[in-house]
């Protein structure tokens, strides 16, 4: 459990480095374009050849399918909930997050809204440790890959907010604390559940996971790399699928 939290932790970093340039340095917007469609790539792969995957061999069709809508439809639920109340852009860089004199209340929801974003993929890294087994490399490089654009990201439009440095650093580190928490919990609460609700939750964190990509990266990702967006997003893809493959 504790190496499952460490490996959680890690990749849970990656936003808080990712957070550190966006907020500290001025990053061109169409910079910040091309990392989040790369890191899209990334999770794209890593959710199809890991998490699908996986899901597939473990319980078969049906128990990946209902996980993986299971999990789009919680998360599609949970984001509506909180773009009503000021979270709706908090991956983007461009000027579109409100403030807190704009909106009352959106810094909270943004912080929850980082944390729907994030406990899915630490919940697979503990899942990836079941068994006794190693942990699923590919799975830790890939969400660490992606979480720096989209810390990168975030961070940027919450200067752009006018939101202090306590705040975003604060509440960056406490998101990569609650990763290692994640990972854990994934590691713990399902190491005797049957190999069929395993996949269930694989799946689930899979499609939470592709439904955010869909709904909060893309399209950061188009707003300023139309016409590249593509083909960043393949090498980002490909880049994991290669780490997935070796």
């Amino acid at each position: 459990m504790l190496q499952a939290g460490l490996w959680g932790l890690l990749a849970g970093s990656a936003l808080v480095l990712g957070a550190l340039v966006g907020y500290l340095v001025k990053v061109r917007a169409e910079v910040v374009a091309g990392v989040m469609a790369f890191g899209s790539g990334v999770l794209l792969s890593a959710v199809a050849f890991e998490l699908f995957a996986e899901a597939h061999e473990q319980g078969g069709l049906a128990a990946t399918a209902l996980g993986a809508a299971g999990g789009a439809a919680v998360y599609t639920g949970a984001n509506a909930v909180l773009a009503r109340r000021g979270a709706q852009h908090r991956k983007r860089s461009g000027g579109q997050q409100p403030s807190e004199e704009e909106q009352s209340g959106s810094g909270g929801a943004i912080a929850l809204g980082a944390l729907l974003d994030g406990v899915p993929e630490s919940i697979v890294i503990g899942i990836s440790l079941l068994g006794g087994g190693a942990v699923s490399t590919t799975t830790v490089a890939a969400i660490f890959i992606s979480n720096v654009p989209e810390g990168l990201s975030s961070a940027s439009g919450m200067r752009q907010a006018g939101r202090s440095k306590g705040y975003v650093f604060g509440l960056w580190g406490g998101i990569a604390l609650v990763s290692a928490a994640a990972a854990m919990l994934g590691y713990g609460a399902l190491g005797d559940a049957p190999a069929r609700v395993q996949a269930g939750i694989t799946a689930l964190a899979g499609g939470a996971i592709l439904t955010m990509v869909a709904d909060t990266m893309i399209p950061e990702a188009f707003e300023k790399a139309r016409l590249w967006t593509g083909l960043i997003t393949v090498a980002g893809f490909l880049t994991a699928f290669a780490l997935s493959m070796s």
